[in-house]
């Protein structure tokens, strides 16, 4: 096997620990908001939601519910007495696409144009999981599978999404490049070098295959195998095509593929590690990408690509290094769980504990990312402020606490 990068040996004191997750339980009551009703830009949602990060004073505010932040937030509310709340935020996201045919950027009406990275049928199933629901969830995969069908694998304005074997990218209903790479969450990366509509992603398509697999089993439950075997082969369909377009061999990684050059894009970063979140990586696949990891590893976590010259960006790229992400730490995470990489996963979750805590520690808050390269240091400034609080990372956090802290440590 292949050797670890150093680990992360200290103890975490528990009363800094302690400390931090009295901060986080008593930040979301800052973040919730309940608005029924369409107010200015503001779409009006029938249950209370999640706000990214409070007023903080850098003239930047959130008072919107956002797609994938929705999804990572709600992941630090289980077991918790607000885990109601993936229940109501979840029938929000369903509401939106009921109403506006896309779940939007956010619950702004200047958003509905675009979406973001898909996570719908992942919250179905956990919320499924709990309530053991089957009328909700036969309602709720009917949506899902509207939304898949109709937005992600769309062929033409506004959701000319699906352009290749198959496979799908990122999409606005203005046409434009940046406007794509916003709905992609990554704004502003290296990946796309601003050209975001010529690119397959990897993350997307992961994400797509997670819906067909989900919706297998969903279909599955309800008692529709012959279903089931159509979504399966779906699902087989998309990692066969994936492999030819997606994956290279001789690199060990899967890279974004610019199909109007016909050629695989060059940039190594942590979307390489979808495919094994949603379970589309082979074994071989897996243990190829996790030999990979030491492109990414930096003293404070993983970076969100590796280290490279960022030539001809004329726009600050938040979404590449020397940034790490609480959303993409998760996701690699979860992906090396999921292939049973223990170890990895507990060293790189207990780096990022450690960046967290030690900026806790000094300053009394959470980041919306880190300078995982040098982490006493702020992260790079992307488009807008910096931002505290704040919701995506207090949740990871919380995740990680409680599965890789041992019980002295917090």
């Amino acid at each position: 096997m292949h050797e670890l990068p150093t680990s992360v040996s200290e103890r975490f004191d528990a009363q800094v620990v302690q400390k931090a997750l009295a901060y986080i339980e008593g930040y979301w009551d800052t973040l919730q908001r309940h608005q029924t009703t369409d107010k200015g830009t503001i779409i009006g949602l029938p249950h209370p939601y999640l706000v990214p990060s409070s007023g903080n004073g850098s003239g930047f505010s959130y008072q919107e519910i956002y797609y994938w932040d929705s999804y990572f937030m709600v992941q630090g509310l289980w077991g918790t007495d607000r885990e109601y709340m993936v229940k109501d935020i979840t029938d929000n996201l369903l509401y939106l696409m009921q109403r506006f045919g896309v779940i939007p950027n956010s619950g702004r009406m200047y958003h509905t144009g675009r979406s973001q990275p898909p996570f719908l049928t992942t919250l179905i199933r956990q919320v499924f999981d709990v309530t053991g629901d089957l009328e909700w969830l036969e309602q709720s995969a009917a949506i899902a599978q509207l939304e898949y069908e109709t937005v992600w694998m769309g062929t033409e304005h506004p959701h000319w999404r699906q352009v290749f074997e198959g496979l799908s990218r990122y999409y606005d209903v203005d046409v434009l490049n940046d406007l794509a790479e916003a709905e992609s969450g990554w704004d502003m990366t290296t990946r796309f070098d601003r050209r975001a509509l010529s690119f397959l992603p990897v993350d997307l398509n992961a994400l797509l295959y997670k819906y067909e697999t989900d919706l297998s089993e969903i279909v599955g439950i309800l008692g529709r195998e012959s279903d089931a075997a159509v979504w399966q082969e779906r699902a087989a369909q998309r990692q066969k095509v994936a492999d030819n377009y997606l994956w290279d061999s001789h690199k060990g990684g899967y890279f974004d593929f610019d199909y109007s050059r016909l050629e695989l894009g060059s940039v190594w970063s942590l979307a390489t590690y979808f495919p094994m979140w949603s379970g589309m990586a082979s074994e071989r696949q897996a243990a190829d990408l996790v030999k990979n990891l030491q492109r990414f590893d930096c003293p404070g976590g993983l970076s969100t690509t590796a280290k490279e010259p960022q030539i001809g960006m004329v726009v600050p790229t938040q979404w590449a290094y020397p940034n790490g992400w609480a959303p993409l730490e998760m996701i690699v995470i979860e992906g090396l769980e999921r292939y049973g990489y223990q170890a990895e996963a507990r060293l790189y979750a207990r780096k990022w504990l450690a960046t967290n805590l030690n900026w806790f520690n000094h300053r009394e808050e959470f980041l919306e990312k880190y300078n995982v390269a040098e982490p006493e240091l702020p992260p790079l400034q992307g488009l807008y402020p910096n931002q505290v609080g704040f919701g995506w990372t207090n949740a990871v956090f919380v995740r990680f606490a409680a599965k890789y802290l041992d019980d002295n440590e917090r």
